[in-house]
């Protein structure tokens, strides 16, 4: 551990980590220069661990790898322990559910804190620590993750957040606890992937009977899969409308 991390630690209480996750990283870095800059506007000190960070095993979960899991949850552990982490902010619904649900219960040895981004924004826009300017008055609708929804119960603080930019929010048929899957977790894609279009064409129909012109995510991965399988409506990632509506 270098001499920084140990004052961190012993200091500080640790350091925090963003952690933005293996599609964020390596498929859509734009996203990850994004939340750079919203956590530095929201005043969070934090670093990053780029190559020394691994997966963080939730492919490996999900597919049934047990042990590949627990050797996964082994390395990231020595990694952020090495390194003074105490918690960890993450975009990757994911990777969030993964941290903060499954590591606890397969690692005794586990108490990193864990949080979605959409949470450390929402606080610091309720603390005031970040401002959005209205840049946006018009009516879209929101695509709830799997993860951030039914599996974290994260539903209102996004909603909340696109308010505050000036958007209008209309509820697909299927929203919240009852949202359709984009289609492209769980391996579906990588295994099936005409049934995983078929769902995210479904999905980007009730978008479209609302007669908005954009659909709105907090995943990279419902976005990266919606937009692929998208025709008409316009697809975005969370950052990128709060770019647009940072305050100085």
């Amino acid at each position: 551990m270098g001499i920084l991390s140990k004052l961190s630690e012993k200091f500080l209480g640790g350091n925090t980590l963003y952690y933005p996750g293996c599609l964020t990283k390596f498929v859509s870095d734009n996203l990850e220069k994004n939340y750079q800059e919203i956590l530095r506007k929201s005043g969070i000190d934090f670093i990053q661990l780029k190559d020394l960070e691994m997966c963080c095993g939730s492919p490996a979960h999900n597919a049934g790898y047990k042990k590949d899991f627990e050797e996964l949850i082994g390395k990231n552990l020595a990694v952020f322990r090495e390194h003074g982490v105490s918690r960890i902010i993450t975009n990757c619904p994911a990777c969030y559910k993964v941290f903060s649900t499954d590591y606890p219960e397969n690692s005794k040895g586990w108490d990193i804190k864990a949080e979605h981004i959409t949470l450390t924004i929402w606080n610091a826009m309720k603390n005031s620590k970040i401002k959005f300017r209205k840049n946006f008055s018009e009516e879209i609708t929101y695509h709830d993750p799997c993860h951030l929804g039914r599996y974290s119960n994260i539903y209102e603080e996004p909603r909340e957040i696109l308010g505050s930019m000036g958007f209008e929010i209309k509820e697909m048929s299927n929203n919240r606890k009852e949202a359709f899957c984009c289609g492209g977790g769980a391996g579906l894609k990588s295994n099936q992937p005409e049934i995983s279009g078929r769902i995210a064409e479904m999905r980007l129909k009730q978008a479209g009977e609302l007669n908005v012109k954009k659909v709105i995510t907090s995943c990279p991965l419902c976005y990266l899969h919606l937009k692929e399988n998208n025709s008409s409506l316009e697809i975005l990632e969370l950052s990128e409308v709060l770019i647009k509506c940072l305050q100085d």
